[in-house]
């Protein structure tokens, strides 16, 4: 099969691996109909990845057609449309089974095209372990890229939403403008929101944001902007959506007493200072992590089935799988309004 490689910082080439096989009676193999490439590729785009493979299918992922099944794959059927959870559990024991695949009783919480371990999902055949927990059928009146957006994108803004506890009428940041930060801007204002300041270097993504509702901020005064409008008071709550240190920095100075942060993006520094002293008096709360995808798809599909959310809205690109190398240098330099970029096989 075709496939997208890692082969070297930068080095992303559609290249043929082979074809991906069962190998356990609970596995499925789907032939994938349309990937995406998530901002947390972009660390393994610059070179620095999450494992010292070379020669890996990359991306997490995608939804597609299941075409074949192992002996003990009961829910899903050949010719099924499926949308895949970007990161994997056992789907056995009672944390998986609950939706938690972070906290899988069996050690087995893996997410796709990190390395040789499982490989990724920008090809034209996935292998999915225990496919009766790590997939799904595709959900009843969604678009194909409505459903893509739930395999990591949506859950993940809605786990940082979570995580910084919205509640109606709270001012929120929103820092960081990507899909996932657009998709939080979106998700706040649905979760009884009264403000969200949303904040980026890009004019055209805080264009996005300001149509959505949100007031729009450049970094440089942001703080002061929002000191203003809320008479000091800050934001009750922010979001951070892409993992550097500057813009951790701009969610932590954004809010206020009893202030929450609550980071999503993607932090490779091994080490980040956080004045403590300013953390005791302002009572903050900082959160950072990664979603559990399936424990979120129960709240979120409602969501979308009825209109309150528009995650496929944030879609700019769609480009066939053997220009996977250009779709990569296009979203990582933000040409042409690159935002979400959509694959096909």
């Amino acid at each position: 099969m075709k496939a997208l490689l890692y082969e070297g910082p930068r080095d992303i080439r559609y290249e043929s691996m082979d074809d991906p096989q069962l190998a356990d009676d609970r596995d499925a193999i789907v032939r994938m109909t349309r990937c995406g490439i998530c901002g947390s590729d972009l660390h393994i785009y610059h070179g620095q990845g999450f494992s010292p493979d070379l020669g890996y299918c990359v991306g997490h992922e995608a939804v597609g057609e299941v075409v074949e099944v192992g002996r003990g794959v009961k829910q899903l059927k050949v010719g099924q449309p499926v949308m895949i959870s970007a990161a994997v559990g056992c789907g056995a024991c009672a944390r998986c089974l609950a939706g938690d695949i972070n906290q899988c009783l069996n050690n087995q919480m893996q997410c796709y095209g990190l390395s040789h371990r499982l490989e990724g999902c920008q090809a034209e055949f996935i292998r999915v372990p225990a496919a009766d927990f790590n997939a799904a059928p595709m959900p009843e009146g969604l678009t194909a890229d409505q459903a893509l957006m739930l395999t990591d994108n949506l859950p993940t803004a809605w786990f940082g939403l979570k995580g910084a506890r919205i509640e109606p009428g709270d001012t929120v940041a929103v820092v960081g403008l990507g899909p996932i930060g657009l998709m939080a801007v979106e998700g706040a204002l649905v979760l009884g929101a009264g403000r969200v300041f949303a904040i980026d270097l890009v004019p055209e993504r805080r264009a996005i944001a300001a149509s959505l509702g949100a007031v729009a901020l450049h970094p440089e005064g942001a703080q002061a902007v929002i000191a203003e409008a809320t008479k000091g008071r800050m934001a009750d709550a922010a979001v951070e959506a892409v993992g550097a240190e500057a813009t951790i920095r701009i969610a932590l100075s954004v809010v206020g007493r009893q202030g929450r942060v609550s980071v999503v993006g993607v932090n490779q520094t091994r080490k980040f200072e956080i004045d403590m002293a300013v953390a005791f008096i302002k009572g903050l709360s900082f959160t950072i992590g990664t979603c559990s995808v399936p424990q979120h798809w129960p709240e979120l599909i409602p969501l979308i089935q009825g209109g309150r959310l528009h995650p496929e809205r944030f879609v700019t690109h769609e480009m066939p799988l053997s220009d996977g190398a250009e779709a990569y240098r296009l979203f990582d330099a933000r040409e042409a309004g690159a935002l979400k970029m959509v694959m096909t096989a």
